[in-house]
This record gives C-alpha cells, sequence and structure tokens, in this order.
C-alpha cells in the first residue's frame, strides 16, 4: 500500500540510504550562499545532514547504511556500454568538493557508509538487501531500486513523505518488483541513458509483462506475442524482434547486482551513537554555522 510516511510505522531492523540522491537534491535546492570556512559553498551539507539527522530521528533500526556513489564513469556497466549516464553532466566543482564532508558526517552520526569504483549505490543497497532476513527499508526516489525489494520490504521516497510496499509498486508500473528490470528494457531510462525499445511505452512494456514472464519469454515466443491482442501486435513482435540485442543491454544495464563479496566489515552495519567530538571537529574544519551544530549536538566553540 502506498502511505503518507508520517502516518504510518513499520516493523523493520535495516534502513539503508542512497546517499547521493539527498546529496545531489541538496546541492540543486539551496542557495550556494549557504557558505562556510573561506566563503566555500556547503549547502550541499547543510541540505543533506539535515535530511539525515531527520531520518534518523524518525527512525530507530538497529542497522543503518548509507551508500554513496564515487563516480558517473567508473561504474562496471560503462565497460559493456559507454555510453551509461553519458547524458548526465558530471558534477560541478563546487559539489566535488562537498561530498567527502557529507560521508564524514553521516559516519559521525554513527551509519555505517559504502562506495566502490566499480558498483553504484544501488548495487550496494541491492546486495545488503538481498542479505537481509529482515524487512527493509530503502529510502531512495530512484524507481530502480524496487526491482530488490521483497515481502515485507518499503521503498522510502523521503522527500516526497511516500512508502511503496511491494503491492503499491506494482500498481504504479504495473508490474511486480521483480520485473522492474524487464520493464526497463523495454521503455528504458532516460535519467541512465538506458536505450529501451523505440516505440514501447509504459503501459505496453507493463502490458506484455502482464502476459509473458520476463524479457527472454518475449524474445522466445514472438509468435505469442503477435497473437497476444495487443494494440499493434505484429508491430510490437516486429519491434522486440528488431530490437532484441538492445533490450538484452538494457536488462543488464538496469539490473541491480545483489552478490557483491562485501567483507565483514562492510556487512557490519549496526548503527552506532553519534560521535559529538568527531561531529565538532568537522564543524569547526569546515566553519559550519550554529544552528546546523546545535541539531547535531555539536558543542559550539
Amino acid at each position: 500500500m502506498q502511505q503518507n510516511a508520517r502516518s504510518v510505522q513499520y516493523t523493520s531492523v535495516m534502513l539503508l540510504v542512497d546517499a547521493s540522491v539527498y546529496i545531489f537534491r541538496a546541492f540543486h535546492s539551496l542557495p550556494s550562499s549557504l557558505t562556510g570556512r573561506d566563503e566555500q559553498p556547503l549547502n550541499a551539507v547543510y541540505g543533506y545532514t539535515t535530511f539525515l539527522v531527520q531520518l534518523l530521528e524518525a527512525d530507530h533500526d538497529q542497522q543503518v547504511a548509507a551508500a554513496f556513489d564515487e563516480s558517473l564513469t567508473s561504474s562496471f556497466r560503462n565497460e559493456f556500454y559507454a555510453d551509461y549516464k553519458a547524458n548526465r553532466e558530471l558534477p560541478p566543482a563546487a559539489l566535488e568538493a562537498q561530498i567527502g564532508a557529507c560521508r564524514e558526517m553521516t559516519e559521525a552520526l554513527g551509519v555505517a557508509t559504502l562506495s566502490s569504483p566499480i558498483y553504484e549505490a544501488d548495487d550496494l543497497i541491492g546486495t545488503l538487501a538481498a542479505a537481509s532476513d529482515t524487512p527493509v527499508k530503502i529510502v531512495t526516489s530512484d524507481k530502480d531500486l524496487a526491482q530488490v525489494m521483497g515481502p515485507g520490504d518499503i521503498l522510502w521516497d523521503y522527500a516526497r513523505e511516500t512508502r511503496y510496499d511491494c503491492a503499491a509498486i506494482e500498481a504504479k508500473f504495473g508490474v511486480p518488483p521483480a520485473r522492474i528490470a524487464d520493464y526497463l528494457a523495454l521503455v528504458g531510462d532516460h535519467v541512465d541513458n538506458i536505450p529501451g525499445v523505440p516505440g514501447i511505452g509504459a503501459k505496453t512494456a507493463a502490458a506484455l509483462l502482464q502476459r509473458f514472464d520476463g524479457i527472454e519469454a518475449l524474445l522466445d515466443d514472438l509468435e505469442g506475442v503477435a497473437g497476444s491482442g495487443l494494440r499493434g501486435a505484429k508491430s510490437l513482435a516486429t519491434k522486440i524482434e528488431t530490437h532484441a540485442e538492445q533490450i538484452r543491454l538494457s536488462y543488464r544495464l538496469a539490473t541491480i547486482v545483489t552478490d557483491i563479496a562485501l567483507d565483514t566489515e562492510q556487512r557490519d552495519i549496526r548503527r552506532q551513537h553519534p560521535d559529538r567530538e568527531a561531529l565538532a571537529s568537522i564543524c569547526d574544519r569546515l566553519g559550519v554555522g550554529d544552528r546546523l551544530r546545535k541539531r547535531l549536538g555539536a558543542p559550539i566553540s
């Protein structure tokens, strides 16, 4: 069920945060006039840290981790598709300079952090979620992460104050979480520059996947697609046949990795108490103002 985030409580012991989404959101939504020492912009730090403090105050899960993207160009996906995310602008220098501080703040607040030069934040979250034997809450606005959801899991779009369970994901996209990658293989994803199939939109992709069990079933039964009774069924079959390799490529790009070989330390995401001394030190170094320092519980010098 889709619910307002402030009105419903869910039982869970693992909270996984797609940190980069909220760092970018803060940078683009808050003015660059929020500065620190030497007038360096701190808008991303202010916005992201405020978001994280609010989240931790509202949620008391025993295990918490935040995953960070290290680069837009170094993912293993770029190795077999050079244009993956090529439509995105690289982070400006003013944002790049703040990402490390956001991660420091996260760790000082008692939250485990993960990143990888090869895998994306989605893959790290997917791996932790897949290994969990308890319900998981994934804090993100990225629809791709719906594919790693299982029974009892929640996708929490924090900025919109909305939580989705598996049924709500299916109601929104027309396919269950397990078919999100297949869905994206057909419709594409402009955000990540995943091509999809020209002429196949969201409704058609959902209708196809309600009849066929994934893209391989579609590709193996083109006659069935042509005779499916869907509008323009014969044309659909032709499009799918023509773009078969592109569909497989897009599926590979859209599929989140859930079996990264994380070591014992990386899998230890037990929530810790905030380190007030570390928070104060970070605030001193950056020149963070008194209002945020108070919110963090960092002593004011």
